[in-house]
């Protein structure tokens, strides 16, 4: 009999990025990179799993924004085309290597992974929310929400009623998608506050996802850490991530991705083909863009990208399979060793970015499809669950109250309230303070009542999470910016109009085409508590 449980938890998401308004938008493409790389390539694993008969559990986010853009028809059509455009490249790259050995045998490798890619796409057509939804009705993938737009909680905690909104029009999201309401949340950045557990329990949630300082830190101290979830008096059980599960894949100086046989991530032909042969297939403007067609490895630590060797695919598939072994073995190791402090069966839960697989790292769906493998024919001291069959199967924890905690640098709050991105909370503020003096009223007409619902929609989208974290990082910031500031002043507009009772029906037709998330939303959600 197992002695342990591995619950594998992928968090799916994207911010919400469409731009109906311009004919090309570079940050649309982050969209596009994630299907080719990471969810066609997952669907693939998940099918090859299931046509085998091996009865994987994984337990995986998505995120609204992300469910939204992957079921919006202009996407998908764009999509469709970016698609076209790759297949069209790898075509002319095998025909243009035709004298170059190993560069056309990675040109063939990409033609036949792009015409895979197309199959998948199409066999769903271009609906792979439904397809990820077949292994929910099947119990294998448990699939679960998090905050509206991925606001970060803890900062908004002034108003609940932001809070409220954040994890109401989520679940709501949730349930229109997939015809039942979420069991479990990813929190946003990880991000807890103390109370937070009693909104998830009033909008009907299960079970959520913090980082492991939020359970070992926890009143009274957990007897079990990480290694089995604790309830909160509300009935609401944590879950914490596991530190050294997690090293293993993330880490820069120790984690799997970073071995010498893997793909390099920093050298793509859009940067290094000549100027005229890839001018068709980069941005519009004539500025170069990655395409995803890398062919150069890691090769090893201290060269610089010119000193890069060539990649192969086959050897780099076998380092997968070590890497999975590898982590089957400690798994083992780690699930016998608890055992015998705990006496009882421990749960390692293991919550990655799923956009690490597949396109961070490129090998990463071939490790998850031989961990699986592996894990269902070699070994039998660890079951791999979802977090659901998991409570389902162990229903009773010690009771706590879970610490304040995120999975950010230093593991609070600093990453996203610091000196770069500091001046959009009193706008936020102010905003969340307008809307629900605005959630009382009752329209007067059609046209108050979409300015209202509009206005739900333009603060949850200021809020987004990913907008503060890119000015930290200090990549895309003019973006994200940007994003911030059209939202609020969208926001802005639609509040006094509202006020003053005129409502500027051709600009809110115009922003209702922009920002189309959410459709079915009542900004009544908005209401004092």
């Amino acid at each position: 009999m197992a002695i342990g449980y591995v619950a594998l938890v992928l968090h799916a998401h994207l911010p919400f990025v469409r731009h109906p308004e311009s004919d090309y938008v570079l940050e649309e493409e982050w969209l596009y990179e994630a299907i080719t790389e990471t969810y066609i390539p997952l669907l693939k694993v998940f099918e090859g799993l299931k046509r085998d008969g091996i009865d994987f559990k994984i337990t995986m986010s998505m995120t609204p924004p992300l469910v939204s853009m992957l079921r919006d028809p202009l996407l998908q059509e764009r999509y469709d085309a970016h698609l076209a455009k790759l297949e069209e490249l790898t075509e002319l790259e095998v025909e243009h290597n035709a004298h170059n050995g190993h560069i056309r045998y990675l040109a063939e490798h990409y033609a036949t992974e792009f015409n895979e890619a197309r199959q998948i796409w199409e066999s769903y057509q271009g609906d792979l929310v439904t397809a990820f939804k077949q292994f929910q009705d099947t119990n294998n993938l448990e699939i679960i929400t998090c905050g509206a737009t991925h606001g970060y909680l803890p900062l908004m905690k002034m108003y609940p009623q932001a809070v409220w909104a954040q994890i109401q029009v989520a679940c709501e999201h949730y349930e229109q998608t997939f015809g039942q309401p979420p069991r479990g949340i990813w929190l946003p950045e990880c991000a807890y506050y103390e109370g937070l557990e009693r909104m998830l329990a009033d909008a009907g949630l299960r079970y959520f996802l913090t980082d492991g300082h939020g359970i070992l830190y926890a009143r009274p101290r957990p007897r079990f850490g990480t290694y089995a979830p604790i309830f909160t008096e509300t009935g609401v059980a944590a879950f914490g991530r596991d530190h050294e599960s997690s090293q293993q894949v993330w880490s820069s100086e120790v984690g799997y991705p970073g071995a010498p046989e893997y793909r390099e991530f920093y050298k793509d032909l859009g940067w290094e083909a000549e100027y005229e042969y890839i001018k068709p297939y980069i941005m519009p403007n004539g500025q170069r863009k990655n395409t995803g067609i890398k062919y150069h490895k890691i090769t090893g630590r201290g060269l610089g990208l010119a000193d890069k060797a060539l990649y192969d695919p086959y050897w780099a598939r076998e380092k997968a399979a070590e890497h999975a072994a590898n982590f089957m073995y400690n798994r083992e190791r780690q699930s016998e060793h608890l055992y015998g402090i705990m006496q009882r069966r421990p749960i390692i839960v293991s919550p990655y970015d799923a956009e690490l697989f597949g396109h961070w790292w490129y090998e990463g769906p071939w490790f998850i499809d031989y961990l699986f493998r592996k894990s269902w024919y070699d070994q039998g001291t660890y079951t791999m669950t979802h977090l659901a069959d998991y409570l389902r199967a162990e229903p009773t924890q010690q009771v706590c109250h879970p610490s304040q905690s995120s999975w950010g640098y230093k593991g609070f709050h600093e990453y996203w309230l610091n000196e770069t991105n500091a001046w959009i909370y009193p706008h936020l503020h102010k905003a969340a303070e307008r809307m629900i003096e605005i959630s009382t009223r009752e329209p007067e007409d059609e046209l108050q009542l979409r300015s209202l619902n509009q206005a739900a929609r333009e603060l949850l989208l200021a809020q987004s999470s990913d907008w503060a974290f890119i000015m930290r990082t200090g990549t895309m910031v003019p973006y994200a910016v940007r994003r911030t500031r059209s939202h609020l002043m969208r926001f802005n507009k639609l509040y006094e109009d509202i006020k003053i009772g005129k409502v500027d029906s051709g600009w809110l037709e115009k922003v209702e085409l922009m920002d189309n998330i959410f459709p079915e939303i009542n900004y009544r959600v908005y209401r004092p508590l």
